[in-house]
């Protein structure tokens, strides 16, 4: 494990250009409007998450993430590609706790990890991945779908080298970053994942790092290619409505202990009182006029079985 000085020095930056960094500590779970009844109120801290209580992080948009997913309301749209992911475990560097969640980090100077297709019209390249969850396994994701909560959710960050010079820049502008989520439900062991889990005591302190080479995160994405996408922001200062987000239909399965292990992170520095790194997502936020586009059709997806039209002969009778 290491600690690098430098990285207060980062956190001390402007929160306009460094993202995913500069974070106040929680101190209080947050609340979250949910109706499925394992997500009711009666069941949570009301208190919000301090980064959510200042008006001053509120911006005027009408593009905020994350957002409920409606299944009927989605539109299938038959004109969007698959989506073309090519990691090199090679540009993996190291993972850090930042005092909101933990960071894989990947090195990004060329285009040796990156996405392109599906709602994407460039190449973009993979800048790091993180993941949000709950105290409990009955919640944790940013998003919903269909107001189910889901235990956890991973999200992979690309920005769009084509328009930009760096990922701070393109993190403030439309069409700068393409983030894909993931669901994680319980289940079976995700033995791809447990490489991660074990390197977690390593960066259990806020501003804590070690090294973390040579992993590939599509072991991380499901089997089946269908998805949602939408025009979205940040759900971390600045918020800044710059994202295309791609949510994969199919959660991962992870197992209990797994998800308890990300729990055992601390939202606090060594010496500090200890906090337990949990509920780390932010409150949902209305679609207003915004149209959440399917890659797949919805009779696929609800197993609704086309009744065969009747052969020409019997209809004449």
């Amino acid at each position: 494990m290491v600690v690098m000085n430098s990285l207060r020095v980062i956190l001390q930056a402007s929160p306009g250009k460094l993202l995913w960094r500069k974070f106040q500590i929680p101190r209080f779970m947050p609340a979250r409007a949910c109706s499925l009844y394992t997500c009711t109120y009666k069941t949570r801290n009301r208190a919000l998450h301090p980064l959510w209580e200042s008006m001053d992080l509120v911006p005027a948009g009408d593009r905020q993430s994350p957002i409920n997913i409606r299944w009927r309301d989605s539109v299938y749209d038959p004109g969007l590609k698959p989506l073309t992911i090519s990691y090199d475990p090679a540009t993996c560097l190291h993972i850090w706790n930042n005092g909101y969640s933990f960071l894989v980090e990947f090195e990004d100077s060329s285009d040796k990890s990156v996405i392109k297709g599906g709602p994407l019209e460039h190449n973009y390249r993979l800048k790091q991945f993180h993941f949000h969850w709950g105290a409990i396994d009955a919640w944790g994701s940013e998003h919903t779908v269909d107001s189910k909560c889901f235990p956890a959710e991973l999200h992979l960050v690309h920005w769009n080298a084509v328009k930009f010079e760096n990922f701070e820049d393109a993190a403030l502008e439309e069409n700068g970053l393409a983030v894909i989520g993931v669901f994680l439900k319980l289940g079976k062991h995700h033995k791809e994942l447990q490489k991660l889990v074990d390197t977690l005591p390593s960066i259990k302190h806020k501003d804590t790092l070690a090294e973390f080479g040579s992993f590939d995160p599509s072991c991380l994405m499901p089997t089946c290619p269908d998805y949602w996408t939408y025009s979205g922001s940040l759900t971390t200062p600045p918020l800044s409505e710059s994202v295309t987000w791609i949510i994969k239909k199919q959660p991962i399965e992870v197992d209990h202990d797994q998800l308890e292990q990300f729990r055992t992170l601390l939202f606090t520095s060594e010496g500090e009182k200890e906090k337990r790194m949990v509920d780390n997502f932010r409150p949902l936020q209305p679609l207003m006029n915004r149209t959440v586009r399917s890659s797949f059709q919805h009779d696929y997806v609800l197993n609704v079985q086309v009744k065969p039209k009747p052969a020409a002969s019997q209809a004449t009778h």
